[in-house]
């Protein structure tokens, strides 16, 4: 599996990736592997102020739904609009095409305290 050294990771298996204020915030390799087959992501708190650890979205597979969880704080601006007609995005490139959301993030040096790939690669085995 691959965690790129650009990207911070949460030990709940959400990525993101901060330029500027804005975050790009997805799941991991691990976690759409361990769900299997994406079908449907459903994001209900766009515009929405939310904090850390807060459930921001689901995320749902052939076998089950998973709440996805906000890295750090801040406002949730977009959801990728690729995922309404092609949710397999998130399992066929969880890095690229199948990222989730867009958030401007309260502030920026909460993303560093974030697990980095060496850090996330550990907690994952």
């Amino acid at each position: 599996m691959s965690y790129p050294d650009t990207l911070r990771y949460t030990k709940d298996h959400e990525w993101i990736k901060l330029e500027g204020n804005i975050a790009t915030i997805g799941i991991t390799d691990f976690a759409q592997r361990e769900l299997g087959d994406i079908v449907f992501v459903e994001v209900e708190t766009i515009g929405k102020a939310l904090k850390a650890n807060e459930v921001f979205g689901t995320v749902e597979a052939v076998k089950t739904v998973s709440d996805l969880y906000l890295p750090v704080d801040g406002t949730i601006n977009e959801l990728n609009p690729a995922l309404s007609n092609a949710p397999e995005l998130v399992n066929t490139d969880p890095y690229g095409e199948g990222w989730m959301i867009k958030m401007t993030v309260d502030n920026p040096a909460d993303v560093d305290a974030l697990l980095d790939a060496a850090g996330y690669e550990a907690v994952t085995g």
